[in-house]
């Protein structure tokens, strides 16, 4: 082999309600990335214990996001679709990366001091520092090459390469002794490497979709307000309403894109409906331009009702048959067991572990 094989890994966490931005800024892309790649879809319930120790209903969570992967058009037999925890070398191989990884790599991810700031000091977790060593064993202990990630998450990919590099260079002879690497380049540095230095998949119209109720900031699980987000169990009526009651400004839509800037509202609604339309946001103003947002919204609910209302359908008849979705996360898990164990073995190897 003389290059790293291609395959796309990403994972969702098992907690609230998903909602439209999971499905635009995530789902969606991981259907269309199916055609042309192979790929692992994961529910991440570990890293869904490090905010919130204590779940009332992890199961049904866990089951909500197969049936969204599968009702969105996700091929669980051509792919693969499994919970994290069902797979032990996930937590094996994050263990190693605690040891590759340095405490100030954690410190500066922005997520962690976001949560850890203040009086929240002494309320975090450790899981939640390491966390980012976790993601990266998702990641890699699959060798995947690419992760298609919103904006936000970014940081912990580079965190990932940063891990994988420092395993490269660090275990670099063993690596080239056991003959499991491959040469590469990483800037002007060639290095004899056994992971991949993964890369992003960033794109679409609406990559990062915004509350309903206030444009700057993004659509969330954790939000108090049920009218801020569009949930993928949504009903068409409850969909309506939503669409109408969001925070609109009282000028008309502007007929290019710049016209967008400082009306994070107007913008947020206009990239909503250019994702679900599969058009861009110029596209979308150049039928819209000049018209009040009394015009906009039927036309939004419209659209988000004909696009969601199948999903949410067929999420509803999965999750009404738990033994269909446990077993296609029993048999993901199994495949996925199969992957990762053959990585564990040559990096239990490579480290000089007893097998």
């Amino acid at each position: 082999m003389s290059a790293f094989k291609p395959l796309v890994f990403s994972g969702v966490q098992p907690t609230g309600n998903l909602h439209l931005g999971n499905y635009l800024g995530a789902i969606r892309k991981f259907v269309a990335l199916q055609d042309e790649h192979d790929c692992i879809y994961c529910v991440v319930d570990l890293h869904a214990i490090t905010a919130q120790l204590v779940h009332d209903d992890m199961r049904s969570q866990i089951r909500s996001i197969a049936a969204a992967f599968i009702a969105s058009g996700i091929d669980p037999k051509k792919h693969i679709v499994f919970n994290q925890s069902a797979v032990p070398q996930h937590a094996e191989l994050a263990w190693i990366f605690n040891c590759v990884a340095r405490i100030g790599w954690m410190e500066r991810m922005t997520q962690f001091k976001d949560k850890a700031s203040g009086k929240n000091a002494e309320q975090v977790s450790l899981g939640l520092l390491a966390y980012p060593s976790l993601m990266a064993a998702d990641i890699l202990v699959y060798r995947a090459t690419h992760v298609p990630v919103g904006d936000d998450q970014k940081q912990h990919l580079e965190l990932t390469r940063d891990i994988a590099q420092k395993f490269n260079i660090d275990f670099g002879d063993h690596i080239r002794r056991t003959g499991l690497g491959l040469d590469i380049v990483v800037g002007e540095e060639p290095v004899h490497a056994y992971f991949p230095m993964v890369e992003p998949l960033i794109g679409g119209p609406a990559p990062r979709v915004m509350s309903l109720r206030d444009g700057t900031k993004k659509m969330s699980k954790s939000d108090a307000s049920d009218l801020s987000r569009i949930n993928l169990l949504d009903d068409a009526d409850t969909i309506s309403k939503k669409i109408r009651k969001a925070k609109t400004d009282p000028d008309a839509l502007p007929s290019e894109v710049d016209g967008l800037k400082g009306r994070p509202e107007a913008e947020n609604l206009v990239g909503i409906y250019a994702a679900l339309s599969d058009r861009t946001k110029a596209d979308v103003l150049s039928e819209f331009g000049g018209q009040q947002f009394s015009v906009f919204k039927p036309a939004l609910v419209d659209l988000a009702v004909n696009v969601l209302s199948p999903i949410t359908g067929e999420m509803r008849r999965l999750m009404d048959d738990t033994t269909h979705i446990d077993a296609i996360l029993r048999d993901g898990g199994e495949r996925a067991r199969a992957r990762a164990e053959k990585t564990m073995q040559e990096v239990r190897d490579i480290i000089g572990f007893l097998q």
